[in-house]
């Protein structure tokens, strides 16, 4: 059964200023996205201005549930890995990270929830997500 290696090292993100509040949910186990004030719509990458509109945007909880959108597996590398696209429930895509399965076993729209798995150092959590 292929899945991620347990023992591989992650390199811990680099916050901006942009950025900040979203490592610091990671630390707290929570997603955060970004929600537009004028428009109404959820985005993800966090960024402080609405990519739809322009307007104001403000920190949201997502709820860590989605589905598989698309994803490939890595075999060439010493350590193999899967990644792809996760469609949320709140209506973003995020590319991420498949953990703790059988690569073998992921589907297209199969359900997915969030996990975080640590990094080096002192760094912030990663959100990936695993099969719910």
């Amino acid at each position: 059964m292929p899945t991620m290696s347990q023992d591989r090292k992650l390199p811990a993100p680099e916050a901006n200023p942009e950025s900040q509040a979203f490592w610091d949910g990671a630390r707290a186990g929570k997603l955060l996205l970004r929600k537009c004030t004028a428009c109404g719509k959820v985005h993800y990458y966090p960024r402080a201005v609405c990519p739809f509109c322009f307007g104001d945007t403000e920190w949201r909880e997502a709820s860590g549930k989605g589905t598989i959108y698309s994803y490939s597996v890595m075999r060439r590398s010493a350590t193999p890995y899967a990644i792809g696209y996760v469609a949320l429930e709140e209506g973003v895509s995020m590319l991420t990270n498949f953990v703790d399965c059988d690569f073998d076993a992921l589907r297209i729209g199969q359900a997915v929830k969030l996990v975080f798995k640590p990094t080096e150092g002192d760094g912030a959590p990663l959100p990936m997500f695993a099969p719910a």
